[in-house]
């Protein structure tokens, strides 16, 4: 399989008819967002598959510029896999800020499947450590990665938008239904169920956002609450977002546990989820007196 490192390599010698040169890991080419009389772009792969580009040409010309030219998207930069396996544990990228070994990453895409940003999952939680991280992706760093989604002033840098969105547009698309948790985890836990189509926000609960009800409209969704205050606030505020523009809607809580992860973990099937609250039921269109 063609790796992206290997991808670009073959782009930049086919848009500037000069074969890049260098190491197995680190190459010179031809910038082709500007004329470059000499090599004056560095490409590079991380340990991760990630592909760093940097233009040292006259322009400076930025990451974006260099894959506009070479007619790829920015998500070409990255492996594919949308989740990436936990690495052996002499991986050097296993690491995250808070010390601990990095077992998860879940990708936050776009509608055409660009990555946005990520959370990663570390092996430890408790004592400090929330167990999660934010990250966005940035090809100027050595991990192609940083650990924030905000920027140097303060803001949010990144579009912010519902876990496997390109999954949950084409669910809303074919009527079949959303399921919404709480966090990543057990939205993988749901998507592990055949014909399941589970998303969730990034940053737990209370970090829903209010436009995100763009994606839902007509969409029939079911909330699986944790089993908690904090649950249940996240899932009224879901509620309050999604009211106005789903055909139905339910809230559910674990039968087992305190989450949709515990509830499946149990023995627990998608059928036998809790329904604790029914907003907005769904109704058979034409029916009545």
């Amino acid at each position: 399989m063609s790796t992206p490192y290997a991808r670009i390599l073959q782009a930049l010698y086919a848009r500037t008819g000069h074969a890049p040169r260098g190491s197995a890991t680190q190459k010179s080419a031809r910038c082709p967002a500007h004329e470059d009389r000499h090599p004056s772009l560095s490409v590079g792969v991380t340990s991760t598959g990630v592909v760093v580009i940097t233009c040292h040409g006259g322009p400076r010309c930025p990451t974006e510029d260099v894959m506009r030219a070479l007619g790829l998207p920015m998500s070409a930069l990255w492996p594919g896999s949308p989740h990436t396996p936990p690495p052996r544990r002499d991986h050097p990228d296993r690491w995250m800020p808070c010390g601990h070994d990095r077992v998860a990453d879940y990708l936050y895409q776009d509608e055409q499947g660009t990555v946005l940003y990520g959370v990663a999952r570390c092996d430890r939680k408790g004592n400090g450590c929330q167990g999660f991280r934010q990250w966005r992706p940035d090809p100027t760093r050595r991990s192609g990665r940083r650990w924030s989604l905000s920027g140097a002033d303060g803001t949010m840098a990144v579009r912010l938008v519902p876990y496997r969105l390109p999954e949950v547009i084409t669910a809303v698309r074919e009527s079949r239904v959303v399921m919404i948790t709480e966090g990543e985890k057990d939205a993988e836990a749901l998507r592990a169920r055949p014909g399941i189509t589970a998303t969730c926000n990034a940053m737990g609960a209370g970090k829903w956002q209010p436009d995100f009800a763009r994606y839902f409209h007509g969409a029939d969704v079911s909330i699986i609450a944790d089993r908690d205050q904090a649950g249940r606030d996240h899932a009224q505020a879901i509620v309050a977002t999604l009211m106005p523009v789903t055909r139905s809607l339910y809230v559910l809580q674990a039968r087992h546990g305190k989450d949709a992860c515990d509830h499946l973990t149990a023995g627990g099937t998608i059928g036998d989820f809790i329904e604790v609250w029914a907003p907005k039921p769904y109704t058979l269109q034409g029916t009545g007196g």
